[in-house]
């Protein structure tokens, strides 16, 4: 299942070059996942945290493509993968398009944990759905 939300690229993320700066481009990202995790998957990371359930970022890959500027109007994506060797892992494959072209794509991975520390999981709510990810190649 693909989720998208649309952003406005804000001024102030606009570097001396006109461009936005490449820090920007995961914070959109983010913005979207957020959105999906609550609104798709149901896990709502401020209820999930004060239960003690935290849902953390391992690792993240991205590839910058084209440049954005101050004002385009950008639609950023969101699907999720399983892992293919059954790690207790979320996979967020995700897009920001402008002009139904990709300017940026990127892979985010994460997992939970107790908030107290201990072993990553995946908790009991969200088995269901990722049993029906396709699996990240």
């Amino acid at each position: 299942m693909k989720y998208s939300k649309e952003y406005t690229v804000k001024d102030e993320h606009i570097d001396v070059q006109g461009i936005m700066d490449g820090l920007y481009y995961p914070f959109y990202m983010e913005y979207c996942r957020h959105s999906f995790i609550d609104e798709v998957l149901g896990f709502n990371l401020e209820t999930e945290a004060k239960n003690g359930v935290n849902m953390v970022l391992s690792e993240y890959t991205i590839n910058f493509l084209r440049s954005l500027k101050k004002d385009d109007v950008i639609t950023v994506t969101c699907e999720l993968h399983r892992d293919k060797n059954n790690i207790p892992k979320l996979h967020f494959k995700q897009s920001i398009i402008l002009n139904n072209k990709v300017v940026t794509k990127a892979v985010f991975s994460g997992t939970c944990v107790p908030a107290t520390g201990g072993r990553p999981f995946i908790p009991e709510t969200l088995k269901t759905i990722i049993e029906n990810a396709p699996v990240l190649e």
